[in-house]
């Protein structure tokens, strides 16, 4: 099939894309277009108005900024996976980027336009929550910044409005002594997860003080679930505190079956990565 009909604009700066937005309240945002251009082909999507913004190279980079490093919407995929300033500052990132997509797609595909398209078993989102990143949204009316665990809200769906941009992701450095871990479970590496975990952890002394963990693939968007981490913090790092965080997951969520998984089995991926990766984050904590 072929898209609908629509009408294309080719933004040249970022104020020129937001204008853009404001005038038409369905324009869709061209980055990648790896999933955008999919979706208007077989007409799940039909916007009015195409906004390219992929003139916009003002968005592509990788920087140090307030604590944290700060990356552009527009920065492609295989650029954040090989950034050694990602790998230094954010070595979660850096490991999840093995596991996303494949080089065609990281190639073309856009950080800022994967976290937009807020796929539910995309890994992107899930790291984002762990490590507390936060989303700047540019409007004709100004700017402002929403939290990773606000920004999220079902299939497809953000915090963003219509006549926002995705502009920039911040995410805090690594604290010394952080561990992380990320794992997952995929028809093929580089397909979406069916199940992934990913986690971060800080310890004082043997015993938790501090954990976040997320799951992508397992709802209508990336979650974090308050009893897995309540299972794990002040109690002792070992492996009876980490099964029973992983058979907290295997209640707390509540997954769908489709042709890749059903319910009882997310169900078990859930439990067994999340020990996994509890215990790959301990094994970092230094």
């Amino acid at each position: 099939m072929k898209p609908a009909p629509f009408r294309y604009v080719r933004a040249r700066s970022v104020d020129d894309a937001v204008a853009a937005l404001a005038r038409d309240p369905e324009a869709k945002l061209l980055a990648g277009g790896q999933s955008l251009i999919a979706m208007m082909n077989v007409r799940a999507v039909k916007p009015e108005t195409l906004v390219d913004i992929n003139a916009l190279s003002a968005l592509d980079y990788i920087k140090v900024k307030d604590g944290g490093i700060a990356i552009g919407a527009m920065t492609r995929h295989e650029t954040v996976k090989s950034s050694p300033l990602v790998a230094e500052h954010c070595p979660l990132l850096a490991e999840a980027y093995h596991w996303i997509a494949h080089r065609a797609v990281r190639n073309r595909g856009t950080y800022g336009g994967n976290l937009c398209h807020a796929d539910p078993a995309s890994e992107n989102p899930a790291v984002a929550l762990v490590t507390g990143a936060t989303m700047v949204l540019k409007s004709a009316k100004g700017e402002r910044t929403v939290a990773a665990d606000d920004f999220f809200k079902g299939v497809y769906q953000t915090a963003a409005r219509h006549d926002e941009l995705l502009i920039e992701v911040r995410i805090p450095s690594r604290p010394k002594g952080q561990g992380w871990g990320f794992m997952e479970v995929s028809p093929r590496k580089g397909d979406f997860a069916m199940t992934a975990v990913v986690c971060t952890l800080e310890l004082a002394g043997a015993t938790v003080k501090t954990a976040r963990v997320a799951y992508a693939g397992i709802a209508d968007r990336a979650m974090r679930f308050a009893p897995v981490e309540a299972a794990l913090t002040g109690k002792p790092a070992n492996e009876a505190t980490f099964a029973a965080a992983g058979a907290a997951a295997r209640k707390a969520i509540n997954p769908s079956s489709d042709f890749h998984a059903d319910e009882a089995m997310r169900r078990d991926l859930a439990e067994t990565l999340t020990r996994r990766v509890l215990a790959a984050a301990k094994a970092r904590c230094t």
